[in-house]
């Protein structure tokens, strides 16, 4: 997409309006899942998802996000995304397979994997993105 595309609202009915809020929805995504590695990995249980919040509660969470998140530039929330994403993929490469997706090899994952973490941060929120972004963008034509 061109420049104007991207700054282009989509059609309403989403809360992420536009490719800036996704953007930066994964962006706070990937910080997340650096703090939750980060306290887990010193032996400690992290919030999550975050203080205040339970897995319940994402929508008002996610509501959260968009707020802190709605007054940045499109070019800003790239930036923090491409730097939060180059911290989360280190974290992955660091790892091997079986530290990645052994479930309950670490405590603070509980009864599931540290990859599945990782997935849930990246991939599949990727994936959610990119959907939201071609529906929003055909709905608007």
């Amino acid at each position: 997409m061109n420049k104007q595309e991207q700054l282009t609202d989509f059609a309403p009915g989403t809360m992420n309006r536009n490719i800036r809020d996704v953007i930066a929805h994964l962006h706070h995504w990937h910080l997340m899942m650096l703090n939750w590695y980060t306290i887990g990995m010193k032996g400690e249980k992290p919030a999550m998802p975050a203080k205040g919040y339970s897995w319940k509660t994402v929508p008002a969470f996610n509501q959260w996000i968009w707020e802190k998140y709605n007054k940045i530039t499109l070019d800003d929330a790239y930036e923090m995304f491409r730097c939060s994403y180059k911290k989360v993929i280190k974290i992955i490469e660091k790892h091997s397979n079986e530290e990645l997706f052994e479930k309950k090899r670490y405590q603070w994952t509980g009864s599931t994997s540290l990859g599945s973490y990782l997935v849930s941060a990246t991939s599949s929120h990727y994936d959610w993105a990119y959907k939201l972004i071609k529906n929003g963008k055909k709905q608007k034509l």
